[in-house]
């Protein structure tokens, strides 16, 4: 099971109890070699822990999301998608077209997000997110 010194003390400073399902729901996402939804964690936790109801994947994504442990990413096919923070941030080209994604870098961004501070006063949190539009292959 995932037990990061980080993860425990975010979720026990904020008087978080350290669950069976949460630590087997932060495992899914921290071991997901991609994003992952939430039916996807609920599937794979449930095979260890049957008793596991859909709401409690949602509540902890939720809670995990809010302290900043996981990102979240609509990717546009009508699903929300999980992400850990350990793994970093990076930003997703989408192509309508034929649904290939895209990573792209984080610093590819910056200029924007120095753009709206400055013109607009603007503070973006240009965390993890998708563009759509079309893909070379496409055009």
């Amino acid at each position: 099971m995932v037990k990061t010194g980080e993860t425990v003390n975010r979720l026990s400073r904020r008087g978080y109890r350290l669950t069976p399902q949460r630590l087997m729901i932060l495992e899914a996402v921290d071991g997901a070699d991609d994003h992952i939804s939430a039916e996807d964690i609920y599937v794979q936790v449930c095979d260890q822990y049957p008793n596991l109801n859909i709401s409690t994947v949602y509540r902890t994504l939720e809670l995990l999301k809010e302290l900043e442990l996981v990102t979240e990413t609509d990717l546009g096919d009508g699903r929300v998608r999980y992400h850990s923070i350990k793994k970093g941030h990076h930003h997703h080209l989408v192509c309508h077209k034929c649904g290939n994604i895209i990573d792209m870098d984080e610093s590819v961004l910056s200029p924007l997000k120095s753009v709206l501070s400055r013109d607009y006063g603007f503070e973006a949190e240009l965390r993890h997110m998708a563009i759509f539009g079309l893909c070379r292959d496409c055009r």
